[in-house]
């Protein structure tokens, strides 16, 4: 599998495939709302435990998503009622961004977990660049606090766009805009993450990755003399 291919899959079965779900459910077949929502949910959360189980791992960020989106899920069959089924993703979004931001006030970014392996790119001499940086660099350590303090305060309006909506917004048009609130709130945050954190970190892991190279370089030429 390409690592584009890689990627685009979860979006597709947490965004596209609910969300068709949803009308052909509805309209198609005549559930009501509340049913529609609440069996659009399924393949997300199947999603969710079934990686937990493959991966063998518990990531206590992922097991509280997973509880947050059981619980929300149970009170929705308890209240019968749609919006708070919409709003529920507000509560995962914001999960989410309270987790990471919480995780930079720790000294321990989330995010960083996320991008390094791109930044890394599985090389030894990457790998320590980067470390000899996150020792000595405050500008790189900046950066990478950066990078998931944006994550982290994208996720928390998208969460309160999400909440608003859910008790403004007519349900159906709600259905497909919360996806359109997901998707736009990555974009916005893989840009301005980029600029402010990414691009500057990969200059900065390039000039010592080069440094080191031809530190190397003379150190031979040394010995060799």
């Amino acid at each position: 599998m390409t690592t584009t291919k890689k990627n685009l899959r979860p979006l597709l079965l947490d965004v596209a495939v609910p969300l068709a779900s949803y009308y052909l459910l509805k309209e198609a077949f005549g559930m009501s709302t509340f049913a529609a929502l609440a069996w659009s949910s399924v393949v997300p959360a199947v999603r969710t435990v079934w990686s937990a189980v493959r991966e063998r791992t518990v990531n206590g960020l992922a097991g509280l998503i997973l509880v947050v989106n059981l619980v929300s899920l149970v009170l929705s069959f308890v209240s019968g009622d749609p919006r708070l089924m919409l709003a529920k993703d507000g509560a995962v979004s914001s999960t989410v961004g309270i987790g990471i931001l919480v995780s930079v006030a720790l000294g321990r970014p989330m995010m960083t977990a996320a991008f390094k392996p791109l930044m890394v790119k599985g090389d030894e001499t990457r790998e320590a660049a980067w470390q000899r940086l996150m020792a000595a660099s405050p500008a790189f350590r900046r950066g990478e606090r950066a990078f998931s303090l944006v994550w982290g305060v994208a996720l928390l309006a998208e969460c309160v766009a999400r909440v608003v909506g859910a008790y403004t917004v007519p349900v159906d048009t709600m259905v497909w805009l919360g996806s359109v609130l997901m998707v736009v709130t990555m974009a916005v945050a893989f840009v301005v993450s980029g600029g402010l954190a990414v691009e500057p970190m990969k200059r900065m892991l390039a000039a010592e990755v080069e440094a080191a190279r031809v530190a190397a370089a003379r150190a031979e030429v040394a010995v060799a003399a």
